[in-house]
């Protein structure tokens, strides 16, 4: 069976997919306050186009999908798109990347597919630095869907953009929702995908720095073991109930055992999060392009992956980052 190896062994078995580029928030390390200029909806892939990409990788072993956007539950019809790819009987797992602004009223719908665990992007616990942060008042609703994921079947995991300067006096908050609910809480390094390309550090809070800031507070914390692949390196407070982890986007030291495509809301293939883009599915799709065009397609742009973020970065055409994440998938 053919299945997506690159040039340096790494086999490629999760997907991230993003269903639009509208969002609903204007978070501060997204997008400018304006918003983006968002694609006309014609240029967006359509949940057929999607289900068949989809269905196809999971022919090459592909069989965890993670669907984001902007804000996927923004897209109409979003949760028939899930019911649907819960079909894929190769999928063994379908989890989502959400705000929270929007979710709650189909969580009972997607407790009956096959979403194994939620991503709630929350970077503050705090009412008036939330909406600085995001510059919508939505608080109210977010804290709502965090207590009812937390009562779901599903996993919850909180998604912390760590900015330096502004909400790292809540990163022990953060840990301390550990203790007593069963969450795991990933802190993010910021990265310079907000639609301006520019990383504004006061200070730099890399892996390092966040943890030894943890480490200031807690005595007895335990390494959790992590699949290789995984995007962020996990601990536990001992006797806490939940654990903590953390993402080193920027630094990018897990390069090495990625195992992670993406295709954007407009069909743009990424071997790389830091790549500016390989080529545009949508574009072979609408040329009639067979199922078996597209696995030999895939099969030969995977083995160009690049061994990291950094030679990815520095094999752009445009040399600049400057896209937001929105139009990336976050």
């Amino acid at each position: 069976m053919n299945q997506l190896i690159d040039q340096y062994g790494r086999k490629i078995s999760y997907l991230r997919l993003a269903v639009t580029d509208r969002c609903n928030l204007r978070c501060q390390y997204c997008m400018p306050a304006k918003g983006i200029d968002i694609v006309d909806r014609k240029e967006l892939l359509t949940y057929k186009e999607m289900y068949r990409i989809t269905r196809v990788l999971s022919e090459l072993g592909v069989d965890k999908v993670r669907l984001t956007g902007g804000e996927p539950f923004v897209r109409k019809d979003f949760v028939n798109f899930l019911e649907s790819l819960s079909f894929n009987d190769k999928l063994k797992e379908i989890n989502i990347t959400t705000n929270g602004a929007l979710i709650s009223n189909y969580i009972d719908r997607l407790e009956k597919t096959k979403i194994k665990s939620v991503n709630l992007s929350i970077d503050s616990l705090n009412r008036e630095k939330f909406f600085q942060i995001t510059r919508r008042d939505v608080f109210d609703k977010v804290k709502q869907t965090y207590k009812d994921l937390l009562m779901s079947d599903m996993r919850l995991k909180l998604n912390v953009v760590v900015q330096s300067g502004f909400n790292t006096n809540e990163i022990i908050d953060f840990v301390e929702l550990t203790k007593n609910e069963d969450v795991s809480v990933r802190f993010i390094e910021e990265m310079p995908f907000n639609g301006k390309g520019i990383r504004k550090v006061d200070e730099l809070w890399d892996f390092t720095k966040i943890l030894d800031h943890i480490r200031s507070d807690y005595k007895s914390i335990q390494p959790l073991e992590s699949d290789p692949s995984s995007t962020s390196r996990n601990f536990k407070i001992e006797s806490y109930k939940g654990s903590f982890g953390i993402i080193p986007a920027y630094t990018r030291s897990i390069c090495s055992d990625c195992n992670r495509i993406r295709i954007t809301a407009t069909g743009m293939f990424k071997n790389c999060l830091f790549d500016d883009g390989v080529f545009n599915l949508k574009d072979f799709l609408r040329a009639g392009a067979s199922d078996e065009d597209l696995k030999n397609l895939f099969i030969s742009t995977v083995q160009k992956k690049p061994e990291n973020g950094f030679v990815a970065e520095a094999n752009r055409k445009s040399k600049n980052v400057s896209e937001s994440m929105s139009t990336i998938g976050g």
